[in-house]
């Protein structure tokens, strides 16, 4: 839906706004709506940003652990208000990934495979 927009946007110089929408078959309504929302997205991706430098430095004082959880705890007690999914998006498209736990590895003790059971 954007792409309409945005086409009906740079092509209304030209045409009339009704006449634009009509032809791509889009209520008025949606565009303007769209207009309305553009400083937002524009703040949000200023935002969007800023914010990767923040997780760097917070992913590099905790040795390269904390993964999205520790690291949106740490921003929210910064006071920045932020959702764990667009951590996890900014985090994921920068290539910042937490370390996680080793699982598998037990003990360090072989079992004996040709052993009896022990008895009950």
């Amino acid at each position: 839906m954007s792409a309409i927009c945005r086409f009906i946007h740079a092509e209304k110089a030209n045409y009339p706004v009704t006449l634009l929408c009509r032809a791509m078959k889009t209520a008025r309504s949606t565009y303007y709506s769209w207009m309305a929302g553009r400083e937002a997205r524009e703040a949000r991706r200023q935002a969007d940003k800023a914010l990767p430098h923040e997780i760097t430095v917070i992913h590099l004082a905790s040795r390269k652990n904390y993964g999205v959880p520790r690291v949106t705890a740490a921003l929210r007690r910064q006071g920045r208000v932020v959702n764990h999914k667009r951590v996890t998006r900014i985090m994921r498209e920068h290539r910042i990934a937490g370390n996680s736990r080793r699982t598998g590895r037990r003990s360090l003790t072989k079992a004996d495979t040709k052993a009896a059971p022990s008895p009950d």
